[in-house]
């Protein structure tokens, strides 16, 4: 993105994982799951439209409580300048992610050992319910970052 697309963009950091929680599609991940993620191949979708991507993903790691990120959301297109209002008001602080399994065993949870990491989104209801935006640029929760 150029500088101009960056103006007024709105930075968050949360969690688009939590570890060792079942979900409600019936799955855990577990830790070392997402292995080396390289977060300058991770965009950022609006409600896992992969025709809306609306920033990009600054950083992703693997923490002990989940996949930590921190995204930049861009106001350049309609769908960011929607997100980025929804997400600055607080009416949404969900995080999810696309992936790839590479690896996994059992069924009931299906533990998920080994992904792909393919998008995070800011969503309104998230997979994991604990997976959600903790802190925004600007707001109380600067400490964040």
């Amino acid at each position: 993105m150029s500088g101009r697309e960056e103006t007024g963009a709105l930075r968050f950091a949360g969690y688009a994982a939590i570890f060792d929680r079942v979900d409600r599609g019936g799955d855990v991940v577990r830790p070392g799951a997402f292995g080396a993620v390289t977060a300058a191949q991770v965009p950022l979708l609006w409600q896992h439209r992969p025709g809306a991507p609306i920033g990009r993903i600054e950083m992703a790691r693997e923490d002990r409580r989940g996949l930590r990120v921190i995204g930049r959301v861009s106001r350049a297109s309609a769908a960011g300048r929607e997100a980025a209002a929804m997400l600055a008001a607080g009416a949404v602080d969900g995080l999810s992610f696309g992936y790839r399994v590479k690896a996994a065993r059992g069924a009931g949870p299906r533990e998920l050992l080994a992904l792909e990491l393919v998008e995070v989104s800011l969503v309104t209801h998230p997979m994991q319910p604990l997976a959600r935006v903790i802190g925004v640029e600007g707001a109380k929760w600067d400490h964040c970052f």
